[in-house]
């Protein structure tokens, strides 16, 4: 529940890892906080739906909706079916959700396989109901089309079409019940289904999705839920977490901290979400039905997740990554570019840059890419299309205000020079040097938009003119930035720290404006609420700053300083209730940090860069990686005064005290890292 209050916007509901079903409840409000369907200060419940998102800043999907209630005495409110909920008498658990409703004398069960949700109604009167609901969705989705199918007394088939964030996006559904359908009546376009619970009370319900048609739907059925067992069901669904979850085993500092660090890990395993059936069949991009011997995903909030959870599964998870590489070129192939932020087959464009190109310059690199070749060209063809501020950024090497009609200028174009950066390195491990220079350049675009005068990356035009005037604290998403300010975008450059500090002349100058980000105070408007988390201008709520506090680690002597802030934020911006998430969870980046930093590691060029050390939060850690390999981190005296790294070794070899870091290649082998922790700063 941890994210379910404040602004987490996070998935409340049963699932296994990744799985296409996220079956959980849904509610009536449509407004920002309410993204995922739920949010714990609300109190009425319509239903509990298939689909879901988690932590994300627009709502969606929501998809087959079914709500049981009492027909003799049903409850309404703007067209909706609902019951009171009393969040006491929920009991969440990533395996299983379940609820009672007084309002109807029922008590709810939900659980999940990856296709397939499993419903168990227990009633109390002498008939019961349930409404399926084919045209309610969650934020922005409205329905476009939708039928249901009764094809005997016990089993209906069908399907969602609605518009929305995805603008076309398709569920087909079947689904099963475990009592005859008595009656059968329509209520303002929605099914409701009677059944005679004078002898049976309780009703069990299964529906499996497929984004290829109902057949598809059936398949996934038989193969992954054909019996009746719920227990069985949320056993398996159990096995599967803790499996999950113990990839990572650690000795926490205390009961809180534990709390944290599996919920956050139980977050970024929700998505990226399956997407393809059992015999491979999937709904691309295209719109048309294609198969992979690899599963398929859908759910890529990369803008988010290319800094920190596509790194961490990398080093958790090897095939899962090598089929996320798979699902890229899929998508690339059904609609000519590498996804942005994908969501049920459709691309939405949603924030700036080329993640896609990052993350799988990043799954490249690492040797995930089971088509290096391929990649490479979808990565070079995505990064030479005309679109989103593209065009200028590829003319001019950065994209001037004048010049582009679009807003976001700079921020589009130092994500861009990110996804550059990528490109470079895979050309350059390719042996293309042509490509790899003139994306060198592309790369560098941080440094036309340096202003030496003010410190600060500005928006400037063609001849060079800065806008004016200079406020670095305004977020107003209208001009060079989006939902950050100046101070924030000063410092987005992750791929070329050192070029950074160069133009800032030297490691003091830096050092020194990295100090003032931590402490400058200003009037950000209010405007932008996805600005939370504050420590000074540093906005860790919002995914640009992730890296930052790592970056003292090319400082000399830096790192204490590393250690101290990346301390200093999972202490006081994450917490074990439900507004332990200080900003929007984003598909589990905001997670994937945190479990990360507590290890004590962190990978600031998201393309293939080396791990920095940072502080780690836990006593020690053991992750496995897979093929009998595992990485152990000890952290010795660690306490929560003794946040200090004393020194570092790996595998026996000393680290260098001013250049604490660990190729991922070394990581990937597996082996130990000791770290001896103390209250003061190591000189």
């Amino acid at each position: 529940m941890i994210g379910s209050g404040g602004h987490g916007h996070v998935f409340v509901g049963a699932s296994v890892p990744r799985g296409m079903v996220t079956l959980g409840p849904q509610q009536i409000k449509n407004e920002w906080d309410w993204c995922s369907g739920y949010h714990i200060s609300d109190t009425l419940v319509i239903g509990f739906s298939h689909t879901h998102l988690s932590g994300t800043g627009i709502g969606d999907r929501g998809d087959i909706l079914l709500m049981p209630f009492d027909p003799a005495n049903p409850k309404r409110t703007e067209g909706h079916i609902y019951a009171r909920l009393d969040h006491a008498l929920e009991k969440v658990s990533p395996a299983e959700y379940t609820v009672s409703l007084p309002d109807y004398g029922i008590n709810v069960r939900l659980s999940a396989t990856e296709r397939v949700g499993m419903h168990e109604y227990a009633f109390s009167g002498r008939e019961g109901a349930v409404l399926v609901d084919l045209q309610t969705g969650i934020g922005w989705d409205r329905v476009a089309d939708c039928a249901l199918t009764v094809l005997d007394d016990r089993r209906i088939e069908g399907y969602r079409r609605s518009t929305g964030w995805a603008k076309d996006h398709v569920w087909h559904f079947a689904a099963e019940f475990s009592e005859p359908i008595a009656a059968r009546e329509e209520d303002g376009g929605k099914t409701v289904l009677r059944f005679d619970t004078r002898r049976h009370k309780r009703l069990m319900v299964k529906v499996a999705l497929s984004s290829v048609s109902s057949e598809g739907a059936w398949l996934n059925m038989r193969e992954e839920l054909p019996g009746w067992d719920f227990s069985r069901t949320v056993k398996a669904a159990d096995a599967k977490w803790n499996k999950a979850l113990g990839t990572i085993l650690i000795e926490p500092m205390d009961e809180g901290q534990e709390k944290i660090f599996y919920t956050a890990l139980y977050h970024s395993l929700i998505f990226p979400a399956l997407y393809s059936d059992v015999d491979g069949r999937f709904r691309g991009a295209d719109g048309l039905v294609h198969h992979s011997d690899r599963d398929q995903y859908t759910i890529l909030s990369l803008w988010d997740t290319y800094r920190a959870e596509v790194p961490l599964t990398t080093l958790m998870d090897p095939d899962f990554s090598r089929s996320l590489a798979d699902t890229f070129l899929n998508i690339f192939r059904g609609q000519g570019k590498l996804p942005v932020w994908h969501l049920d087959g459709n691309e939405t464009d949603c924030m700036v840059g080329n993640p896609g190109v990052i993350a799988l310059g990043d799954l490249v690199l690492k040797g995930y890419a089971d088509d290096s070749a391929a990649a490479f060209e979808a990565m070079l063809t995505s990064s030479e299309l005309d679109e989103r501020g593209l065009a200028a950024h590829k003319q001019y090497g950065y994209i001037p205000y004048d010049k582009s009609p679009e807003d976001w200028g700079l921020a589009k174009s130092l994500e861009y020079a990110i996804a550059d950066a990528a490109v470079a390195k895979v050309a350059l491990a390719a042996g293309d040097t042509a490509v790899f220079e003139r994306y060198q350049w592309r790369s560098k675009a941080y440094e036309r938009y340096f202003d030496p005068a003010s410190g600060f990356l500005r928006g400037r035009t063609l001849r060079g003119k800065f806008r004016e005037p200079l406020n670095p604290f305004i977020a107003d998403n209208a001009t060079d930035y989006v939902e950050g300010n100046g101070w924030q975008y000063t410092f987005l450059v992750p791929h070329d720290v050192p070029g950074l500090i160069a133009k800032f002349g030297g490691p003091e100058r830096f050092r020194e404006k990295l100090d003032a980000l931590f402490v400058a105070e200003g009037d950000i408007d209010g405007s932008v609420p996805d600005m939370t988390g504050m420590i000074g201008q540093y906005a860790h709520g919002n995914e640009p700053s992730h890296h930052i506090v790592y970056m003292y680690n090319w400082l000399p002597g830096g790192q204490n300083e590393c250690a101290k802030l990346a301390r200093k934020i999972m202490d006081e911006l994450y917490f074990d209730d439900e507004s332990g998430v200080c900003g929007n969870e984003d598909c589990g980046q905001m997670s994937a940090w945190y479990i990360l930093s507590a290890l004590g590691l962190y990978q600031v060029d998201p393309a293939g860069g080396d791990w920095a050390v940072g502080s780690p939060a836990v006593r020690s850690a053991t992750v496995d990686l897979g093929g009998g390999r595992a990485l152990v981190v000890r952290a010795e005296n660690n306490s929560p005064a003794n946040i200090y790294v004393q020194s570092a070794e790996f595998n026996g070899a000393a680290l260098d005290p001013n250049w604490m870091f660990i190729p991922f290649e070394e990581l990937r082998q597996g082996g130990e890292l000791v770290l001896k922790m103390g209250p003061q700063p190591k000189k």
